[in-house]
């Protein structure tokens, strides 16, 4: 059996390369060159994952008859379903984004007053009804940066809630126009309607719990 840290090699190259890319455009934001265009490079999600597929070729057995390409076959054969089925998911709620379904229902909540909730209440709808978070953060994000002084939420621990609220709604709820309810599925053994049960539903209850604790912090913070 291979060891410990080359097992793990392939799983923690790209975070480490994707977090190194991330904090060089934090640190140098108008600098171009070589080490920051390097760091970009090798930290964007494409070139992360394949150089975490070319560290798992490290683990390829050798000597005992294993060729690469089988080795990678039976990967693919036995991986080919989940790739399918989270591919389409996530097709489906690209899909669905496009429509501007979520601009629309940010609009529609953004005249009422509800403070703190405001923000979870829109994130929550526009991940439900397209399947994105990074969608529903980014939406949310711009509609509610110029309500903050509206809704109390204009200093440093309003901020922070906010942000907070919006990444609740953002998790509430994951069901098939997600592709990450795929991937849990499918590598859980779930079928669909065992997803909805638990999954659909665990999504649900971390998103209201989180509000709820996000709403008792800004009583005492805010």
């Amino acid at each position: 059996m291979p060891g410990a840290f080359i097992s793990v090699l392939p799983v923690l190259l790209p975070v480490f390369l994707i977090a190194a890319g991330s904090v060089a455009r934090l640190l140098m934001p108008q600098g171009h060159g070589l080490i920051l265009t390097t760091l970009l490079f090798l930290g964007s999600p494409l070139t992360a994952l394949f150089t975490g597929f070319a560290a798992a070729l490290i683990l390829v057995p050798r000597g005992k008859g294993t060729k690469t390409l089988d080795w990678i076959g039976e990967g693919i054969k036995s991986s080919a379903s989940i790739l399918i089925i989270t591919g389409s998911g996530g097709a489906f709620g690209y899909v669905l984004s496009q429509t501007g379904i979520g601009t629309w229902i940010g609009n529609a909540l953004s005249v009422y007053s509800l403070g703190i909730f405001l923000p979870f209440l829109i994130a929550a709808l526009i991940k439900t009804a397209q399947g994105s978070s990074t969608v529903a953060l980014v939406t949310v994000s711009a509609l509610i940066a110029p309500m903050l002084a509206t809704l109390g939420l204009d200093s440093t621990a309003g901020r922070i809630l906010a942000v907070m609220a919006t990444g609740a709604g953002a998790m509430t709820v994951s069901h098939a126009n997600d592709s990450y309810f795929w991937v849990v599925t499918q590598f859980s053994g779930m079928d669909l309607r065992s997803g909805y049960r638990y999954l659909t539903t665990a999504t649900l209850v971390m998103g209201i719990v989180t509000i709820a604790v996000v709403y008792i912090a800004s009583v005492f913070l805010l």
